[in-house]
């Protein structure tokens, strides 16, 4: 899997990161959703059994394998400069232009 990040996707990656240690993690939330679920990106401390690297540059993303079946192969994630969400598409489709990041460290 391959996301390219938009310049301002980065540093609000980067910004999020701080300067502790951390991953990103690219995660569909299914809990408390009803029958459809979310994407997310959670800031977590460590990657966790299984999850795999996903190229985005020298940011440190992860996704768990069984998740990745939500997306495709090649996507991009932007931020909107005028809110703190992020916009995850591909050429075919939207994801989400409402991304949150979230800090579980």
């Amino acid at each position: 899997m391959n996301i390219q990040l938009t310049p301002l996707a980065k540093e609000r990656l980067n910004t999020s990161l701080g300067v502790r240690p951390g991953y990103v993690k690219l995660f569909y939330d299914t809990e408390g959703c009803g029958c459809d679920g979310i994407t997310v990106l959670l800031i977590i401390n460590e990657p966790d059994s299984g999850d795999i690297k996903v190229e985005a540059g020298l940011i440190p993303l992860l996704i768990n394998p069984q998740q990745e079946i939500y997306y495709e192969e090649f996507m991009r994630l932007d931020a909107d400069p005028n809110y703190p969400s992020f916009k995850l598409s591909s050429n075919s489709m939207v994801y989400s232009t409402n991304v949150k990041i979230r800090d579980i460290r």
